[in-house]
């Protein structure tokens, strides 16, 4: 639009400058002022084609058996957003028999770098196929896709997040187990509630692992 109207405004340019013009030079210019002001108006009142809306990126994460909410784990050491935390995290659920996957949110790279990082990027740096990486499209929470690829592929989540915005679409949150908690105790080691293979269906209640002590945990 804002174009249509600079070909408009140059046209009446034209045909304002043309009136100061010697009587030759002045119907010449007068026509061709005329006919880019007509063309310009029409360009104008045209009304546009809508644009058709770009499709939504879907995550695919193929043989994935449990999910990590990237940028919620990233914070789970010191408050601050780190990739080792969340690739701590990873070794830790391969090193218990799952094939991890992780979303995080469109800024994660302005969150642990200065720039924006991919899903193949990040893939690399969690060391996991980058088909088990998936970094929301910009503008968009991440929460539908994180509930929709676990309900998808019946897998349960690690974070602290507890999705309470989304219960009504998503019931499966507020089930014991669904929603796997960890975080570090004050010795720096990470904890993780049990996510073992055996109890992974979102409907069996996991045992959460007993921390050192009640007040090392968060």
């Amino acid at each position: 639009m804002l174009v249509r109207l600079f070909l408009l405004l140059i046209s009446l340019s034209v045909m304002g400058f043309a009136s100061f013009q010697p009587e030759p030079v002045l119907s010449g210019l007068l026509i061709l002022g005329a006919a880019m002001a007509a063309a310009s108006v029409l360009l104008v009142f045209l009304p546009r084609k809508p644009s058709k809306p770009r499709p939504q990126r879907k995550p695919k994460l193929p043989q994935v058996s449990i999910l990590v909410d990237g940028s919620n784990v990233m914070h789970w050491k010191n408050e601050t957003p780190q990739i080792a935390t969340v690739q701590a995290v990873v070794q830790a659920l391969k090193a218990r028999g799952f094939a991890p996957g992780v979303m995080f949110d469109a800024n994660v790279g302005y969150k642990i770098g200065d720039s924006y990082k991919c899903d193949w990027e990040l893939a690399r740096l969690l060391d996991l196929p980058s088909d088990h990486v998936f970094v929301v499209p910009g503008g968009t929470p991440a929460d539908p896709y994180l509930l929709n690829a676990a309900r998808e592929l019946n897998a349960r989540i690690v974070t602290r997040d507890r999705f309470r915005d989304w219960v009504e679409a998503h019931p499966e949150v507020a089930e014991p187990g669904f929603l796997i908690r960890g975080g570090y105790r004050d010795s720096g080691e990470l904890w993780l509630d049990d996510a073992s293979p055996a109890t992974a269906s979102p409907t069996a209640p996991a045992a959460p692992s007993r921390p050192a002590s009640p007040a090392s945990r968060p």
